[in-house]
């Protein structure tokens, strides 16, 4: 496949050149009891269902993205979960990108990212922190 040789973002922008619509379920903009997410049209007039233009486009399999970027962040980057600073090593900086956990402090959030920092490896989440000052 062409897609093997190529970095994921890469086929993201090659695959996706037309922009998917925004699927809102139909008539969700003129009522305030009916939430936007997507529901099946199923009534027998409805305008959606029978695709009259005019009206939004219906959700459908031709709108999928290819399968080497299900997953994957809109970076082009695989997202992995890290809890410490070991983690980090295991991660591959071309194809994989580190996301902090919400569970980590201060402290070892500057490490993890410090030693990112040394092994170029991308963060999702980085935080502008200032460092911490010991007391003396």
């Amino acid at each position: 496949m062409v897609y093997m040789f190529m970095k994921a973002a890469d086929v993201g922008k090659k695959s996706h050149l037309k922009k998917k619509p925004k699927f809102v379920r139909p008539e969700s903009w003129r009522y305030v009891r009916i939430k936007p997410n997507w529901r099946k049209p199923k009534g027998l007039d409805n305008k959606v269902r029978k695709e009259f233009s005019g009206w939004p486009a219906r959700v459908k399999v031709g709108y999928g993205s290819p399968k080497e970027l299900k997953g994957l962040h809109p970076s082009g980057y695989k997202d992995v979960l890290i809890h410490n600073v070991e983690e980090l090593a295991a991660l591959n900086p071309k194809l994989e990108a580190a996301r902090i956990a919400a569970t980590v402090g201060r402290k070892k959030r500057l490490e993890i990212m410090a030693k990112s920092k040394e092994l170029s490896i991308h963060v999702l989440n980085p935080r502008r922190l200032k460092k911490v000052e010991s007391k003396k």
